[in-house]
């Protein structure tokens, strides 16, 4: 993918992500309004994803000052529920 493909390319802004797994793959649920989309990728993919995802806030922090963010890895995740509600909740 050429940087000019990504800087025309329409963008989606997405409200929510949410990652579950099993031994196989990861499954990235990402939704943007009522759209979802679903993405499966290998253990090795979504670790040279994570290593990318690291490489480019540094870079972005160096330009932009750091970004300050909360993780609450409490969050249940629609992909992978402990509890999934029940019907009538």
């Amino acid at each position: 993918m050429k940087l000019e493909d990504l800087k025309q390319s329409q963008k989606i802004f997405i409200e929510n992500i949410k990652v579950g797994h099993t031994p196989e793959y990861f499954v990235l649920g990402i939704s943007s309004g009522s759209e979802l989309q679903t993405y499966a990728l290998t253990p090795a993919h979504i670790k040279r994803l994570q290593q990318y995802l690291a490489h480019e806030i540094i870079e972005y922090e160096k330009k932009h000052g750091e970004i300050t963010a909360e993780w609450n890895p409490n969050v249940i995740s629609p992909v992978q529920r402990a509890n999934p509600p029940m019907e009538g909740s």
